[in-house]
């Protein structure tokens, strides 16, 4: 098949990557400013709910802190510390309490020593060093003359890549897994209220969209390195 020059064709596995999260992305920010103006029945703050469910779990130890930006929560197991952005701490909204649930929920994970999360952890050095030092090594095989060189860097260009890969997917079980602990939370606490959970459902359902986007971006352009140096490997 004849391709215009210059125009390389795996770039379309690239493309489909990037709509793919930005329809992802979409989708999380219209759905959560959806929800964000629906106050919970309690008036309860996001800051509230993640304390009172960090106590119900016995965690007193987990500081929760403000954090600025839009949706920049997390929870920092390096230093047992619940982060809440401008949306979450002070809101009232049910998509607040969902966020803020959804955190405390990795909390919990850490606490429990949930395995999928220590492996995410124990991953993400190596998964960062893999994804900035896979296409250096990749380029660097083709300059190499002799075959086995060139081969050995792909190969550990590919290697590299492949963790930052696993680290997304790993990451998908940890999330869904907090969403599910927040959403139990909130409904048998009374925290919530029936058709509160349901929205709050819709807005961590989303939220999930997102990385699972993200993890099939990553192995469409694991794909896509494999097509690239599919030829230089098998000489």
């Amino acid at each position: 098949m004849y391709y215009p020059m210059y125009f390389d064709p795996t770039y379309i596995l690239v493309l489909i990557g990037v709509v793919i999260c930005l329809i992802a992305s979409a989708k999380m920010n219209s759905t959560f400013s959806r929800y964000s103006r629906v106050r919970n029945h309690s008036g309860m703050t996001g800051r509230d709910a993640a304390e009172q469910i960090l106590h119900r779990e016995g965690l007193y130890d987990v500081r929760i802190e403000h954090i600025s930006g839009n949706l920049t929560d997390h929870y920092d197991p390096r230093t047992r510390t619940l982060r809440l952005s401008d949306a979450t701490y002070n809101s009232t909204s049910v998509a607040a309490l969902g966020v803020a649930a959804h955190e405390c929920g990795h909390a919990v994970q850490h606490a429990t020593g949930y395995v999928p999360l220590k492996l995410r952890s124990s991953l993400v050095p190596v998964a960062n060093f893999g994804s900035s030092i896979a296409w250096p090594l990749i380029i660097l095989g083709f300059f190499f003359n002799s075959s086995t060189t060139s081969v050995l860097f792909i190969n550990l260009g590919i290697l590299a890549f492949s963790l930052a890969v696993l680290f997304q997917i790993v990451t998908l079980p940890v999330e869904f897994d907090a969403s599910h602990r927040a959403l139990k939370i909130l409904g048998n606490t009374g925290m919530l209220y029936e058709d509160e959970v349901r929205d709050t459902r819709k807005v961590l359902t989303a939220a999930a969209l997102t990385y699972v986007a993200g993890a099939a971006s990553a192995i469409l352009q694991l794909l896509r390195i494999l097509l690239l140096t599919g030829n230089r490997r098998n000489d």
